[in-house]
């Protein structure tokens, strides 16, 4: 089988500061200010041409992360990443200027695809139907609300024809009449053996429409495999998390990146 995603020991980093000043200081004097957290660590998994996979977590887990970095939004800090093809996010607002009207930022992100201003022409009226927002299109997209960004940003995504389709909660806005849109265009994709990664905390959506899972677990994978297999056990670790209390949860969150080796600071 064709590899479309190949990750190898991805880790991301962020920084985090208690105010500007602290920010400020990091990047001008040589001691470290601020304190590190790990997004993602040493994550590794493959997805093969036509893979539909569900990224599942508790918030916090990484899934946004993972999503922004597979589509080249943000940078990895570490490990390797291979991409087989073009990888396009679809998320509430992602990439979408705010100043600037629907139709100029359709010209804007496909311009920045490299489709020419003649390609663009041809694609624009059915990327305006497909997201219903005839009345819209030439006010600034500050003023969606997030159901329309996420149309506009699905249907500029699904217009472009990507290898790769990253769906990160875009349909978890929005009506029920346009997800199911949505839904009938992504099983086109499936059918034409696109790989696609769903995020989404709707299990029924996952077990409808994947057929592996990747669970993160506080930046880490938990596991990866069919979505058989995996489901029920996610299932079962949310019916007992959800009766943890606060304390309880950060207690399980520092024993499972202690046995990691990832340094967490107190809760």
């Amino acid at each position: 089988m064709t590899i479309s995603i190949e990750i190898r020991d991805l880790s991301k980093k962020y920084k985090l500061y208690q105010n500007r000043s602290e920010r400020f200081k990091d990047l001008i004097l040589p001691k470290s200010y601020g304190k590190d957290f790990w997004a993602l660590h040493h994550v590794n998994f493959k997805a093969n041409k036509g893979d539909i996979i569900g990224f599942i977590g508790i918030n916090g887990s990484g899934k946004s992360t993972l999503s922004n970095i597979i589509a080249g939004i943000v940078p990895e800090s570490s490990g390797q990443i291979k991409i087989n093809g073009q990888a396009s996010l679809i998320a509430v607002s992602s990439g979408l200027k705010g100043d600037l009207t629907g139709r100029q930022n359709i010209e804007l992100k496909c311009l920045m695809l490299g489709f020419s201003m003649k390609e663009i022409k041809e694609m624009q009226q059915g990327i305006i139907e497909f997201a219903e927002l005839e009345d819209f299109i030439d006010q600034p997209v500050k003023s969606y609300s997030s159901g329309m960004k996420s149309r506009l940003g699905f249907a500029i995504s699904v217009t472009i024809d990507p290898d790769i389709l990253i769906i990160d909660e875009a349909l978890s806005v929005g009506d029920k009449a346009f997800a199911e849109k949505s839904i009938e265009k992504m099983k086109e994709f499936k059918a034409q053996g696109k790989t696609m990664i769903f995020v989404s905390h709707s299990i029924n959506q996952i077990k409808n429409f994947c057929n592996k899972v990747l669970w993160l677990e506080f930046g880490q994978v938990k596991t990866y495999g069919d979505v058989d297999d995996v489901i029920p056990q996610y299932e079962d670790f949310i019916k007992d998390y959800k009766k943890m209390t606060k304390k309880q949860k950060n207690a399980y969150k520092r024993s499972v990146l202690k046995k990691q080796n990832v340094k967490v600071g107190k809760q």
